[in-house]
């Protein structure tokens, strides 16, 4: 591993100069350099100090990138969950999706379906409404939307999603932190 190199990236990511860095971890820019050309190499205080203010963590910046990561998924590579009892069927389109920071799935409500209620989390919902209309309660507020509508919310109260058409209802949603 090339320390040097990838705290430099981080560095220009971050729109900073050497100097600036230095000044904010007090190192030198002199300091800086040697270390992004590998001349020398940072104690674990002074590589902590770096990552702070290059705002990654320990295990970011030492985890490998995910090289011939997957791109496109067919089909086949999605699984799909029905629920008869509560009348959905859910596809989760990008297979290990909970393990990214987001989570695509394809919902399709028959008429009178829901999702169960989900509880209060640090994740962000996004959905868009392909057919029909479906019905968000978030905490005590309910919100309705169409096809066409899109809808962007935080899940910080008890929320739930369900059918409020009188045939079934398509949506994507998008969420993050997964919880689905």
């Amino acid at each position: 591993m090339h320390i040097g190199s990838k705290i430099k990236s981080l560095r220009l990511k971050k729109g900073l100069t050497q100097e600036e860095l230095g000044e904010r971890t007090d190192l030198t820019k002199g300091y800086i350099s040697q270390l992004e050309r590998e001349l020398t190499s940072p104690s674990i205080e002074t590589l902590f100090s770096l990552l702070e203010v290059l705002g990654t963590t320990p295990k970011e910046f030492f985890d490998e990138p995910k090289k011939n990561m997957k791109v496109v998924y067919s089909p086949a590579d999605q699984t799909t969950y029905v629920n008869d009892e509560l009348k959905y069927s859910i596809r989760w389109l990008v297979p290990r999706s909970n393990e990214n920071e987001m989570e695509p799935i394809h919902i399709t409500f028959l008429e009178n379906g829901e999702f169960k209620q989900f509880e209060p989390s640090l994740a962000e919902t996004f959905i868009y409404v392909l057919s029909g209309k479906v019905e968000i309660e978030l905490g005590n507020r309910t919100f309705t939307a169409v096809k066409g509508d899109s809808v962007y919310y935080e899940a910080s109260d008890h929320h739930r999603i369900s059918n409020a058409s009188d045939g079934p209802t398509e949506l994507l949603l998008v969420a993050t932190e997964s919880y689905l």
